[in-house]
């Protein structure tokens, strides 16, 4: 399945899942569950393999209680 290039891709910013999950005392996995995703996914997520949907994206600003988009994810090139 080809995928649509031209539309932005985002990586989440992991410095503010790992503060938050700092914070509030809980591990990655609880996070993935929480958040409602896989665990393995948030990984992939977090060391930047993966980039997350918009509905994903839309998860985690809930889940994390970041209103603030460019705190969370960053726009990447392209070729990244």
């Amino acid at each position: 399945m080809a995928h649509n290039r031209s539309r932005p891709r985002f990586r989440l910013r992991p410095e503010a899942v790992w503060a938050y999950l700092d914070e509030n005392y809980m591990s990655q996995h609880d996070f993935a569950v929480f958040a409602g995703i896989s665990a393995g996914y948030l990984s992939r997520l977090l060391n930047g393999t993966k980039f997350p949907s918009p509905r994903v994206r839309r998860c985690l600003q809930k889940s994390l209680g970041c209103p603030r988009f460019d705190d969370l994810f960053v726009q990447v090139g392209p070729n990244e």
